[in-house]
């Protein structure tokens, strides 16, 4: 007997006025998210969104679960060990590049090397956006911010790599400005078993507007995004007269219209392949190449809360259940006077 009560979109609604500028992305990855959550099957009172510092992590406020809004950067680390207690919760972690990718960049590598079955949302719209536009590691080289006047000089973090350098068993990108799309994304990484991180490109109309303008736009996007689709070749273009094939480990765009190449000649998506996700994930760094969306990436893993179980269980059945006065009192102890 299914006991999980119907629930609609205004049933993940808070009361609480929504605070963040008038046209940022923020509203559309809320709204995406408040509309996936009553497919997903999961008990309100089993979902908890966590969030650190920055205008993404008001997140926790505008839904109707459990909710923790931590400090700077601390998010991946409280929704970890909030997972390891109780791993039949639903766990989720609405960051911004500023505070999942600076101060919390610790934290987010090893949350996804852990595999600990997070939910992680990156909003990346390339700012400091809550402290008024100063450079965060994914502004462009060159970007001109509050604090860099004559341009940033530092070379910008790509999540995606560094998703999958850490070893991560989802990895996805998507867009604000594509409410089907992101709910797609959304639905797979809830269903994901283990971490699974969202890359939002997420539009800052006050301090970085238009900074993904040439791939969210209706008139620039189809020539310049590559939505994947596991199985799939990888075919772009407003006439789906464009494609990705690799010359060497080098991705290149061809035409599917002289007969020099056909389909057969692209790179079939594959999920699973960890080499394709990191030419995929790269191809953000090489100009004239479409920005691929889409889950890059998803293979199975044992989770870190299994892992531990596991081991708790085993040393239980060898050892007994333990005393912890006993382990507090027991060696090399001593008084102080």
């Amino acid at each position: 007997m299914n006991t999980i009560p119907i629930y609609t979109t205004k049933d993940f609604q808070s009361d609480q006025d929504v605070r963040w500028c008038p046209g940022c992305g923020d509203y559309s990855i809320l709204a995406q998210t408040q509309r996936v959550f009553p497919d997903l099957g999961i008990p309100k009172e089993k979902t908890v969104f966590v969030s650190g510092i920055g205008c993404s992590s008001r997140f926790p406020y505008y839904m109707i679960t459990y909710g923790f809004h931590g400090i700077h950067g601390r998010a991946a680390a409280i929704a970890s060990g909030l997972k390891i207690a109780h791993p039949d919760l639903s766990v989720w972690v609405a960051t911004g590049d500023g505070d999942g990718m600076s101060i919390g960049g610790n934290h987010f590598i090893h949350a996804c090397r852990r595999n600990t079955g997070l939910k992680i949302l990156l909003f990346n719209n390339q700012i400091y956006g809550l402290t008024k536009g100063q450079f965060s590691p994914t502004s462009l080289q060159g970007q001109v911010t509050k604090s860099t006047p004559f341009g940033n000089i530092d070379h910008p973090f790509n999540p995606l790599s560094l998703a999958l350098g850490a070893q991560a068993t989802f990895v996805s990108r998507t867009l604000d400005r594509d409410p089907k799309h992101m709910q797609t994304v959304i639905k797979r990484a809830a269903a994901h078993n283990g971490t699974a991180f969202v890359e939002i490109y997420q539009n800052c109309n006050v301090f970085n507007d238009g900074a993904f303008e040439l791939w969210t736009e209706k008139d620039s996007k189809d020539d310049n995004v590559v939505v994947l689709e596991n199985g799939k070749p990888l075919i772009f273009g407003k006439n789906k007269d464009k494609g990705i094939r690799l010359n060497g480990f080098t991705p290149e765009v061809v035409s599917l219209i002289d007969g020099k190449y056909t389909t057969s000649d692209l790179i079939l998506h594959d999920e699973k392949d960890p080499m394709l996700a990191f030419i995929l994930a790269g191809m953000s760094g090489i100009q004239n190449l479409p920005r691929p969306v889409g889950v890059v990436y998803a293979v199975e893993k044992s989770t870190y809360e299994q892992l531990m179980q596991n081991q708790i269980d085993d040393i239980t059945t060898k050892k007994g259940i333990g005393d912890l006065e006993k382990l507090f009192n027991r060696g090399e102890t001593w008084e102080v006077k």
